[in-house]
């Protein structure tokens, strides 16, 4: 006899396959680039690393990206640096889509071709997150299914592990302060190698991985911050004022602290911002007082730092709850987010309170910009490229690396002018 449970999965299953058969088809008039590639494992992380290595013979140039595995069956674990290679936008390519691994994609040949590993770093069980030091690129850190928080310098790490090896996690430093695993993990703009790490243990710690470690090359919190009262899900640096960071988590609240000042006295700021549990926070880098939250209630919710008393405004376009929230680095009202809706969402902050006709009422708010559905599967993590405008890559559990970018004509309002 089928049960009920068993028959909701299936007609699930079903409605998201469909769902991802209407997208594929509709790729060519979305998206100027999309690239999807099968990872071995799904990761829960991804980040890509600044710089360009041009590749003139094939019209492309590489790009690099940290992920990390999220294996299961006992299977080794490892921190990955992914190679993309990207089509150059001024290349005489009539098309810049692919759709899966058998979709010719012009001189630059199949998917499996241009994605791969050039680095896979050993990791002792999988990397819930990984984020490199803006001002080293090669230095990573990684959060851990362990209290401890991992550093690796890649250059110190072969770019294959021997077949002996690939459980023999190295670390070049192991960063104690934590009790329990957890995912917040930011590095500060401003002073090199302070970095900031949320856990599942309500503590929020801060490393200076500049200083002298101990015995087996562990290093201890130059600070340690309790005042969440649950777990912290994420923290973050303010990208102009060097002493301020804040955090969220699932006690619903936002938190800012002051560096300048003792741990037990570092809270300068402190309520409840959604309605569930907060899972992700970002300050706005073109803005110093505009910060935005995410939340399980479904929703985004944007502050001003000079009053924090009440939102500015609510960004509701996820049918479930938020992961991930990034401001663009390069248009100052751009914002991305993911979330277990199997959606990536671009919004527009400068369209918020724009007239709409009747027909687009249903399709979102004005400042709803652009919603990516190419995953089939929660959305762990996404990441801005750096290095051009609008490219944007995604992980999900699905397994799925996608590496897109959306029609120039759905942001660009010249583009009819033309």
């Amino acid at each position: 006899m089928v049960k009920n449970g068993d028959m909701n999965d299936e007609y699930e299953e079903k409605l998201i396959n469909e769902e991802y058969k209407i997208w594929k088809k509709n790729t060519p008039f979305l998206y100027d680039l999309v690239v999807t590639h099968a990872l071995e494992w799904p990761s829960l992380t991804v980040q890509w690393l600044p710089g360009v290595e041009e590749v003139p013979d094939k019209e492309s140039t590489r790009q690099r990206m940290v992920l990390g595995t999220h294996t299961s069956g006992g299977e080794p674990n490892s921190l990955l640096v992914t190679e993309v290679l990207m089509p150059n936008s001024d290349s005489e390519m009539d098309l810049r889509q692919t759709n899966d691994e058998l979709m010719d994609f012009g001189a630059l040949g199949r998917v499996a071709e241009r994605v791969k590993n050039v680095k896979v770093i050993p990791h002792e069980g999988e990397v819930n997150r990984a984020r490199y030091m803006p001002q080293n690129p090669n230095m990573i850190a990684t959060k851990t299914i362990k209290a401890q928080v991992f550093l690796f310098c890649i250059d110190h790490h072969p770019d294959q592990p021997a077949p002996d090896q690939v459980r023999n996690c190295n670390p070049d430093i192991r960063l104690t302060g934590h009790e329990q695993e957890g995912y917040g993990l930011a590095w500060s703009p401003f002073k090199p190698g302070y970095l900031l790490s949320g856990s599942d243990d309500q503590r929020i710690c801060l490393w200076d991985v500049n200083a002298q470690t101990g015995p087996g090359r562990e290093l201890n919190a130059m600070n340690v911050y309790h005042e969440h009262k649950s777990v912290v899900e994420d923290v973050a640096w303010h990208n102009r004022n060097e002493w301020m960071f804040g955090s969220v988590g699932d006690d619903r609240c936002l938190i800012l602290w002051d560096l300048r000042v003792p741990p037990h006295k570092a809270v300068f700021y402190r309520s409840e911002a959604h309605e569930a549990e907060a899972n992700s926070l970002c300050f706005n880098p073109n803005s110093e007082y505009i910060l935005a939250t995410g939340s399980a209630d479904k929703t985004i919710a944007l502050h001003d730092i000079r009053n924090l008393n009440q939102r500015l405004h609510s960004l509701e376009g996820h049918a479930e709850e938020v992961f991930q929230i990034n401001w663009s680095t390069k248009n100052e009202t751009i914002l991305a987010s993911c979330g277990a809706d199997r959606r990536v969402i671009i919004w527009d902050l400068s369209r918020i309170g724009d007239e709409q006709i009747t027909e687009d009422n249903a399709d979102g708010p004005p400042e709803l910009l652009f919603i990516h559905g190419g995953h089939t599967a929660k959305v762990s993590d996404f990441s801005w490229n750096p290095n051009e405008d609008w490219v944007l890559s995604s992980v999900a559990e699905d397994n799925i690396l996608q590496v897109w970018q959306m029609a120039d004509y759905v942001y660009d309002e010249n583009y009819y002018k033309r």
